[in-house]
């Protein structure tokens, strides 16, 4: 028999276990499958709060200078324990197991520590440079499409806890200023056909007013947005937000602002909206419902599972052994959703439910949803 009749016999065996040998690979790149298969395009998005790093609770509640420097330290030191630069790597790992399009990201915080006597201690954790470190360590690359400033406080602190190391007077405890810089961004993957324009950001007209120390202080929130288009997906307006945690009513106006005539949540294309929205239509109760109703009743409709639900984790502290525990995930605030009908939900997925390298990621978990925009 001819090597060339041996080869024309064999070919079709070869081609078999070739097959054979790929499938397993087939059936992994399957799960993250962004192709059309003739019915629409497939986008896909994440929400994901990042948790700040402490309660501010006991700062607002200061009702002195001397307070203010006691809390602002024991929340200093609590961002320090909640080690960010770990859990970077966890909520990277959370990113690129799904590979999200786009990303809407909240409580990207900037703490930094500028020293006022010599015991103080120059400190920066900028959770938006750590968390794109994480993420572009391999060969999937997330970029920041869009930045916008919120909530900022500035104050004395003692995070040493050694009394009478400060400038003296109401300070004479405190050894640094801490500042806290909360930011909404918008982050984009590289190189997978993300094409994205328009981006813009912004606060809220309507905010919470607090005392803090004395002082009058607004929470500032806001929403950062893009116009994109994925893969030769039709284009969509996509918006990321935050909306007020501690006051029902002026989250709910944050809403409406959102979706009044020429807000941020409107567009001629149809629009795509993430956030941590602090509100849900039946996981909270009463005035907690109200935002979310505001959304509905513009037209949008949810677009995630709340299966398992997503909320939150009840201590301060994230370290293992801390006081979290996967059964504080009782409730909705993280929501995907749209106003158009022609996207429809593909899947959806709640991601950091457990926590890994000694750390939950975040007192929330992340939300991913893979939408399909219409065959």
């Amino acid at each position: 028999m001819s090597s060339a009749l041996i080869r024309r016999l064999l070919m079709p065996v070869i081609a078999a276990a070739l097959i054979l040998a790929l499938l397993p690979g087939l059936a992994a790149a399957k799960k993250h499958d962004h192709s059309d298969n003739g019915k629409g395009k497939v986008v896909s998005v994440m929400t994901r709060n990042l948790y700040l790093g402490a309660d501010l609770g006991p700062v607002i509640a200061a009702e002195n200078t001397e307070q203010v420097v006691s809390a602002s330290g024991a929340v200093l030191r609590d961002v320090i324990a909640n080690d960010f630069p770990t859990r970077a790597k966890g909520l990277a790992d959370e990113i690129l197991s799904t590979k999200p399009d786009l990303v809407g990201l909240q409580e990207v915080s900037l703490w930094q520590t500028t020293p006022i006597t010599p015991a103080g201690k120059a400190l920066t954790i900028d959770y938006l440079e750590l968390l794109l470190n994480q993420l572009n360590r391999g060969p999937d690359r997330y970029e920041a499409v869009v930045v916008q400033n919120e909530f900022g406080t500035e104050t004395p602190a003692d995070v040493n806890g050694v009394e009478n190391d400060g400038p003296g007077g109401e300070l004479a405890d405190a050894e640094v200023l801490g500042k806290l810089l909360m930011r909404d961004v918008i982050l984009a993957r590289t190189g997978a056909g993300v094409h994205t324009w328009n981006a813009e950001g912004g606060n809220f007209k309507t905010l919470l007013e607090l005392e803090v120390g004395g002082q009058p202080v607004a929470v500032k929130r806001g929403w950062t947005a893009t116009d994109a288009r994925v893969r030769g997906s039709g284009p969509f307006h996509f918006v990321n937000t935050h909306l007020e945690a501690f006051h029902p009513l002026i989250r709910a106006a944050q809403a409406q602002e959102l979706v009044a005539p020429g807000g941020p949540a409107t567009s001629s294309l149809p629009v795509v909206l993430v956030g941590d929205l602090n509100s849900d239509d039946d996981t909270v109760t009463g005035a907690d419902q109200l935002a979310s109703q505001a959304l509905l009743a513009a037209g949008f409709v949810e677009r995630s599972t709340n299966a398992p639900l997503s909320c939150c984790l009840e201590s301060p502290l994230l370290a293992v052994g801390a006081g979290g525990s996967v059964s504080d995930f009782d409730h909705q605030v993280d929501h995907v959703m749209t106003n158009d009908p022609g996207i429809t939900l593909e899947r959806s997925e709640v991601t950091g439910l457990q926590p890994v390298n000694g750390f939950w990621d975040s007192d929330h978990a992340g939300l991913f949803s893979a939408l399909r925009f219409g065959g």
